[in-house]
């Protein structure tokens, strides 16, 4: 039974994805679209093949800016959260300027970062860092902000004090945000790097389809736009799976 609800969980994103291929390549055939303008699966995969080895190295460099600014954003937003779920001072002081700040455009941030650090990796991993962490920031703090009263008022009436309900209770409580919100913030760690490397790089995917761009190779940025969103759906997929196995006691079955 269990094998069969996998399989009917894989085959239905896989049969959606291959109708949507095969609704593009009609699209394209039957109206005679131009590879300037769109063009069709079959287009963007030949080019892939073409430029497979480029395609290859510029992604390697994409994901490893990312999973960098990732990394920095999964290790401040965690201890950032728990300060801001903690503290009732520092919630009421610092969530208002995270807000603020992360209603600035990150693409506005990328030619500062640039004076700064200069073109290259530097840039994409900060972007990286600065577009994915509040994400985690938001949903770490909500879930140590909502630990019921009456539960941490039994905790404090058995003797615990207030570090021990944070770390006893507070902490497993936090996990499920906490994994609930990195499967968000990886994909937006990805929408960072390709900003800076689109702006100021002269490596990684956003490099890549900005060149391609610039001669017309649009099957080329097609290709590198399915290189991505492959490697946010693998790193999506690993994340959940890490969450049901260490969260499956916090969602019911």
């Amino acid at each position: 039974m269990q094998l069969r609800e996998r399989l009917r969980d894989y085959a239905l994103p896989t049969l959606t994805f291959v109708l949507m291929l095969g609704l593009w390549e009609g699209i394209v055939v039957v109206f005679n679209m131009p590879r300037f303008v769109l063009p069709a699966p079959t287009a963007v995969w030949a080019s892939f093949l073409r430029w497979q080895s480029a395609i290859w190295g510029h992604a390697l460099q994409t994901l490893y800016t990312t999973l960098v600014g990732f990394g920095i954003a999964v290790a401040v937003g965690l201890l950032l959260g728990w300060l801001v779920g903690y503290s009732a001072v520092l919630y009421k002081a610092l969530y208002p300027l995270l807000v603020a700040f992360n209603s600035v455009p990150k693409v506005a941030i990328v030619p500062v970062l640039v004076i700064w650090f200069g073109i290259g990796t530097v840039p994409a991993v900060l972007t990286a860092f600065l577009i994915s962490f509040f994400p985690i920031v938001v949903n770490v703090a909500t879930g140590l902000a909502t630990l019921e009263p009456e539960l941490r008022d039994v905790l404090r009436s058995l003797g615990a004090g207030r570090f021990q309900v944070f770390y006893k209770v507070g902490l497993p409580r936090t996990m499920p945000y906490f994994f609930a919100s990195m499967k968000v913030a990886v994909t937006l760690a990805f929408v960072g790097s390709v900003i800076a490397e689109t702006v100021a790089s002269n490596r990684g995917v956003g490099y890549l389809m900005i060149a391609a761009s610039s001669r017309f190779d649009v099957p080329l940025v097609f290709a590198g736009l399915l290189v991505i969103g492959a490697m946010g759906v693998v790193l999506y997929v690993g994340f959940a799976f890490l969450e049901g196995r260490l969260t499956s006691w916090a969602y019911r079955k």
